[in-house]
């Protein structure tokens, strides 16, 4: 759904970057600056044919007149990145919507660990070049089943530091050891992982063993043992603080679709409780959360939820919609 706070962008470059990776770089339509971003934000890409997806941003956060994106077609797209690459030109203009932060980086770590899988580099570089440009210690492995198949190595290399890059291809098709690589890191270690679901799990494991506490991951999917979507079980009543509506949320029924029939100006995207888009402020009630972008911590507080997944517990919650 489009929002009064998108930002109209001009695609400047389409690049090839490996295979089935391309990126693209945005600047502003009417020149100017883009609003500020940090390690790990992301934005929302609303296509033309109605969808909307969310790509984090790879660029470094210092820079005010571009945005670059690093776009997978994926073979199991459900209609997003296989239209990106197919449809977007040099010179289209595009609306987008302001950065998000769901994988934020803690900069002043005494040390940080960053691993990416496949297109997870996208937000591990945009971290990777941040803690370089500040001098801090950092070091990163790089993984993907063929060296073709890795994006902006060279711009990593360019880099330097403590990098590794991890082929399967190279290692009789077995992928990087992480609970090898992770052993022994210093005492307060920030560890932080993006990739596909497997070496996300590996790595929480890998984590675990290792008594590394700070933990940082994002996902591309919705975690294995997510809940699926909400329905309410009796129903149950939301109010819209400020709208002044009041939404009944029938048995069976999904939060999100009861707030869309019902012309509530929500902002969606992944429909999958993972990119964050839709995180609302809950006012009172008990959420039913069903997401994997909050912490435990987080869902404990009651203070926001994913509202495109998540439902109530209760009879009664009010929302800062």
């Amino acid at each position: 759904m489009s929002s009064a706070n998108n930002l109209s962008a001009m695609i400047r470059t389409l690049r090839y970057e490996a295979r089935g990776i391309m990126s693209v770089e945005l600047v502003p339509t009417e020149g100017g600056s883009f609003p500020p971003f940090e390690p790990g934000a992301h934005i929302d890409l609303h296509l033309s044919s109605g969808l909307v997806r969310s790509y984090s941003l790879v660029n470094s956060p210092g820079e005010r007149d571009r945005y670059v994106l690093g776009i997978l077609a994926d073979p199991k797209s459900r209609g997003g990145s296989r239209f990106i690459h197919d449809n977007f030109r040099v010179g289209m203009t595009v609306q987008i919507a302001p950065p998000r932060n769901n994988f934020a980086l803690v900069e002043d770590a005494p040390h940080t660990v960053l691993i990416a899988g496949g297109i997870g580099i996208t937000p591990i570089l945009c971290m990777y070049r941040r803690l370089s440009e500040l001098g801090r210690s950092v070091e990163m492995l790089y993984c993907a089943r063929h060296a073709a198949q890795a994006a902006f190595v060279d711009e990593l290399h360019a880099l330097g530091g403590k990098l590794t890059c991890h082929f399967d291809e190279a290692h009789g098709d077995r992928p990087a050891d992480l609970a090898a690589y992770l052993a022994g890191k210093p005492a307060g270690t920030h560890a932080y992982c993006c990739g596909p679901a497997v070496m996300l799990g590996a790595f929480e494991q890998a984590c675990e063993a290792a008594g590394i506490a700070h933990v940082h991951l994002e996902r591309f999917a919705p975690a294995p043992d997510a809940a699926p979507p909400a329905a309410a079980a009796s129903g149950y009543t939301v109010e819209l603080a400020r709208s002044g509506k009041s939404v009944r949320v029938e048995p069976g029924a999904t939060l999100l679709d009861s707030l869309l029939a019902a012309g509530a100006d929500v902002q969606t995207s992944c429909l999958e409780g993972i990119c964050g888009t839709c995180e609302t402020r809950v006012l009172e009630g008990c959420p039913d959360h069903r997401d994997s972008v909050l912490s435990a911590a987080e869902r404990a507080t009651n203070k926001v939820m994913m509202i495109c997944v998540s439902g109530c517990k209760g009879e009664r919650l009010v929302l800062d919609l």
